[in-house]
């Protein structure tokens, strides 16, 4: 999104915005989904739990650290990686404002 259009939109639609982008694939999914079941840190566990090779899983964990969803820690030679929870927090409640919304108002479309 070019910098001068984004002048445009509220702080909380870029947030969310941030935060679906970050969520719209299976693998980054089933990464968030993995991370969030052990809770704690991961390291090489992500790649032998994916059907995808590891270069795809270091794709979709940089996604998901630019999104600040998910924290990584260098450990040895590998990186261990963990959600992030005060940004998982922050994505919490912009979802849940986002979809109260529609319950606010009952449609009369369609």
């Amino acid at each position: 999104m070019g910098a001068s259009k984004i002048i445009d939109y509220s702080e909380e639609q870029i947030l969310v915005s941030k935060y679906m982008k970050a969520l719209s694939h299976p693998a980054r999914m089933a990464i968030l989904q993995l991370l969030l079941t052990k809770q704690s840190c991961i390291c090489g566990e992500i790649v032998d739990e994916l059907p995808i090779s590891q270069s795809t899983v270091s794709q979709h964990l940089k996604e998901l650290k630019e999104a600040g969803l998910i924290r990584g820690q260098i450990d040895g030679v590998s990186i261990c990686y963990c959600i992030n929870e005060p940004e998982w927090n922050k994505l919490t409640d912009a979802l849940g404002h986002f979809f109260e919304k529609r319950h606010l108002k009952t449609s009369t479309c369609c």
